[in-house]
């Protein structure tokens, strides 16, 4: 299965983000993700064995990589706080977009250390880490041409883009399944944060 680690957004901000993707409606090129899925990825794995593929027998890789999730979250010892979702930003850049999101403001810090803890944890199962350095960020949406790449450009310089606020209290391990319709993602297991 295709998995990843990540910090699900409430389903209360789901219209605020729908309401930032509609100021990007306009530019061509671009595929938008569902509001009501937005989460802050941590840390992608890519493809989990889960012992049903191999025909069981001994631990799975995923018991393995759900362990590895729970003791990374219990030694980044972080407490639930407050994470703001604000500014529209673009990866791998402004002029290269693939991918255009909303920043994190409070709580860079704690998911950098969460994110920090399962990618040390997860190398060391064998899963490759990130090619570039952790941005904490809700992804809006991918483009796939750069048809309205001034549009995205231009909203980026000057959109407020400001979803809001929440209190982050768990860490999900989240299993991906890609549909026609895009990708649907379940909670395969949740790591509260310490208390």
């Amino acid at each position: 299965m295709r998995a990843f680690f990540a910090v699900d957004l409430p389903t209360d901000l789901a219209d605020r983000i729908a309401e930032v993707q509609g100021e990007l409606r306009a530019a061509e090129g671009l595929r938008f993700t569902d509001p009501e899925q937005a989460h802050i990825t941590l840390e992608f794995l890519g493809d989990v064995p889960d012992g049903s593929e191999r025909g069981g027998g001994g631990e799975s890789d995923l018991d393995a990589v759900i362990e590895a999730g729970r003791e990374a979250v219990q030694e980044a010892d972080v407490e639930p706080f407050i994470a703001s979702v604000r500014g529209l930003g673009a990866f791998p850049s402004t002029e290269y977009i693939r991918v255009v999101w909303a920043g994190i403001g409070d709580g860079s810090a704690e998911l950098t250390r969460l994110q920090a803890g399962i990618e040390s944890r997860t190398t060391a199962l064998g899963y490759e880490p990130d090619d570039h350095e952790f941005t904490p960020h809700v992804t809006l949406a991918r483009m796939d041409d750069a048809r309205g790449k001034g549009i995205v450009q231009e909203a980026i310089r000057t959109a407020e883009a400001d979803v809001g606020s929440f209190t982050v209290e768990a860490v999900r391990l989240k299993r991906s399944t890609l549909t026609e319709s895009g990708p649907v993602y379940e909670t395969v297991e949740s790591f509260p944060l310490s208390s």
